[in-house]
């Protein structure tokens, strides 16, 4: 079947598999920041954004996208790079493998509610696993970046 679907900005018509995840098509065109983990929509490695809303590519068909806008870390480094540095500043990347999942939740916090309490931030983030430092680290360095903004 055919499919068009904007990655990224940029406009992709392409023959694919009825059966093709979207984490498959996406990975397939370069983006590799979303990462395959549980393959059941519990850990958040795999959140793109559709239509600027978060949801996890390993659990929608890549035909569920056409006709959608679809963006992944690849394609919003200038929007990420504003805040990822104060994650970073309280040690809350690690390992870095949930850190895209993270990050695009984080953007579409940010998008949704530019001024979160730490409850609205925790709740956009619960639908991602981070085994090397929790939560608070993730927390503290949004929060960080939220003050910086305000001074």
């Amino acid at each position: 079947m055919e499919i068009k679907l904007t990655l990224n900005g940029k406009v992709i018509t392409e023959e694919i598999e009825a059966d093709l995840l979207l984490i498959d098509f996406v990975r397939k065109h370069g983006c590799y920041s979303v990462k395959r983990g549980c393959e059941t929509s519990g850990c958040g490695l795999c959140t793109v954004l559709m239509d600027g809303k978060p949801v996890f590519s390993c659990s929608i068909l890549a035909a569920r996208a056409g006709g959608h806008s679809i963006q992944t870390l690849e394609g919003l480094q200038e929007e990420a790079s504003e805040f990822i540095g104060f994650i970073a500043d309280q040690g809350a990347d690690q390992c870095g493998f949930c850190n895209p999942g993270m990050v695009m939740n984080t953007i579409a916090l940010l998008r949704e509610n530019p001024d979160p309490t730490d409850d609205e931030i925790r709740a956009y983030l619960a639908g991602n696993l981070c085994r090397c430092s929790g939560y608070e680290g993730q927390l503290r360095g949004i929060r960080a970046f939220l003050d910086s903004r305000r001074s």
